[in-house]
């Protein structure tokens, strides 16, 4: 099965490589010939990814998946939620969201948080959503290199390093999107046929 994945990320198709194998051909918007920046202008992750899938699928009119994750801080009420990626401004710099997350953080016990991955899978006329959670805390301060966006400061419980300090194969052991990717497999595997 081939399927379009609805984003410009390059990090995040590496990752969902990774995670599918040779199972399903995966096809970016590049290889696609589209080459436009998706709005996100809804207040949920699943909006957002509706809002991407539908939109590919219809300037398309193939099998196609989109992703939306945010950063969800308990102490911060959620935030920086479907803005993640934006948190620091327009530019989507991810050392700016870094430091506004930090900042906001200064002397805040409470470091909770979570990682939240939802999937909008479009196949013909219907969609179907699959969720991933990783939970887990807010380090002090940067530490690691790997990963991208906010993994230099996100330790995933029952961790004892950030995302950052990873291979890509133990991070997608905990992995919010690796999560809700297996819920996608599974599916798509029951939709084949024997």
């Amino acid at each position: 099965m081939v399927l379009v994945f609805a984003t410009n990320n390059d990090n995040k198709v590496k990752e969902v490589r990774a995670m599918l194998g040779n199972a399903f051909e995966i096809i970016t918007l590049k290889e696609s010939g589209i080459d436009i920046d998706i709005p996100e202008p809804h207040d949920t992750l699943e909006d957002n990814a509706r809002e991407k899938s539908t939109v590919i699928y219809n300037m398309t009119g193939k099998n196609c998946f989109s992703e939306d994750t945010g950063l969800e801080i308990d102490a911060l009420n959620g935030e920086p939620g479907v803005l993640s990626a934006r948190y620091a401004g327009e530019q989507k710099e991810a050392a700016d969201n870094i430091v506004k997350v930090l900042t906001n953080l200064q002397s805040q016990p409470n470091r909770k948080a979570q990682f939240r991955t939802v999937i909008s899978l479009r196949l013909g006329e219907q969609e179907h959503q699959f969720e991933g959670i990783c939970e887990g805390e807010i380090l002090e301060s940067t530490t690691g290199v790997k990963g991208f966006g906010y993994d230099p400061i996100f330790k995933p419980s029952g961790a004892d390093r950030s995302f950052a300090q990873m291979e890509m194969s133990e991070k997608n052991s905990y992995s919010h999107r690796a999560k809700a990717f297996s819920k996608l497999v599974a599916f798509l595997k029951e939709q084949q046929p024997a």
